[in-house]
């Protein structure tokens, strides 16, 4: 059956984090925004004191309000590209 398309599939076409990764996720944010504005937009300690990747991911793996934070500003960003 070509050209039927699955509505999951199509909708996960559509949803900006599907495929991505928390650490490239982390990663895109640190290099457009860059740690000091990261941490103003999204006020944690990991992004405003002796910040890291490593440290970072630990925190939003297990903090689900930040980490829900963090990949709306993502959304955001990719949406205005």
């Amino acid at each position: 059956m070509s050209g039927t398309t699955d509505a999951g599939a199509q909708a996960a076409s559509r949803d900006p984090l599907h495929g991505v990764t928390l650490e490239r996720l982390l990663n895109e944010l640190v290099a457009h925004y860059g740690w000091s504005e990261l941490g103003r937009r999204v006020d944690i300690r990991c992004f405003n004191l002796d910040p890291s990747i490593a440290s970072s991911l630990k925190f939003l793996r297990r903090t689900p309000w930040a980490r829900a934070q963090v990949e709306a500003l993502y959304v955001e960003l990719v949406r205005r590209r």
